[in-house]
C-alpha cells in the first residue's frame, strides 16, 4: 500500500452500490467474475452490484449490475469506499498459487473498503478473515455474505482492514523489512573469511 496514493475519500454516488467490481474482461478472469459476480448478482435482485473496467460492453449482464466501463486511478478511493463492499477476483494463476494478493487488495483496503475476496491460500497471513477481509468460496458464498451483510459490520471490516494495512503493509514498511534482510546477510562472514 502506498498510503498516498489509497486513502479514505468521501463517498461518491456514481458508486453507490451495494457490491463492486473493478477488473479489466481477460479470458484467464472472465469465468471468475462470472461465478463470484454476476452468478450472485442475477440471484440478489433486491441489490444493485457495479461492474467497472473496460471490455464488458457486449457481455449479457444481469439487470441489477451497472457497467461503468474504464474507472480512471483518480477515482479509485471512491469507487472503492463508497459501496457496501467490494469484490476481489483473483486470476486463475493466483487463485490456484496463493500467497500473493493482488495489489487491488491493499489498495481497497487502504482506502477502508469493506473487501470480500475470492479465497486463495494465504490470505489469512495479509489480513484476518472474518474481520479485516471476507472471503468467499464461491458465488454462494459471495451471495450469503451480500445477504447478511450490514452496513455497520462492513464499515467496521473496511476500518480494520485499512488499520492493519497501514501497520503491516505498506510499501516502506516491506522495504524496510527487505533491507533489514540485507543487511543481515552481507554481515554474516562469508565461509572463506570464516576458515
Amino acid at each position: 500500500l502506498d498510503p498516498e496514493t489509497h486513502h479514505p475519500v468521501a463517498k461518491d454516488k456514481r458508486f453507490a452500490c451495494d457490491l463492486a467490481f473493478l477488473g479489466n474482461r481477460l479470458p484467464d478472469r472472465e469465468a471468475r467474475v462470472e461465478a463470484f459476480f454476476l452468478d450472485p448478482a442475477s440471484r440478489s435482485g433486491d441489490q444493485r452490484f457495479l461492474l467497472g473496467g473496460s471490455g464488458w460492453g457486449d457481455k449479457q449482464l444481469p439487470a441489477n449490475v451497472a457497467w461503468l466501463g474504464h474507472v480512471g486511478t483518480r477515482d479509485h478511493n471512491a469507487f472503492n469506499v463508497t459501496p457496501k463492499a467490494v469484490l476481489n477476483i483473483s486470476r486463475d494463476s493466483m487463485a490456484a498459487n496463493g500467497f500473493s494478493p493482488a495489489t487491488r487488495v491493499f489498495e481497497a483496503a487502504g482506502a477502508g473498503a469493506c473487501l470480500i475476496t475470492d479465497a486463495w491460500l494465504g490470505v489469512e497471513l495479509f489480513l484476518i478473515p472474518g474481520e479485516e477481509i471476507l472471503v468467499a468460496r464461491d458465488g454462494d458464498d459471495v451471495a450469503e455474505i451480500m445477504r447478511t451483510l450490514t452496513p455497520q459490520r462492513a464499515k467496521a471490516i473496511g476500518a480494520s482492514a485499512l488499520r492493519r494495512v497501514l501497520a503491516e503493509h505498506t510499501y516502506a514498511l516491506r522495504a524496510a523489512a527487505a533491507d533489514a534482510v540485507f543487511r543481515r546477510h552481507f554481515e554474516r562472514p562469508t565461509v572463506e573469511a570464516a576458515e
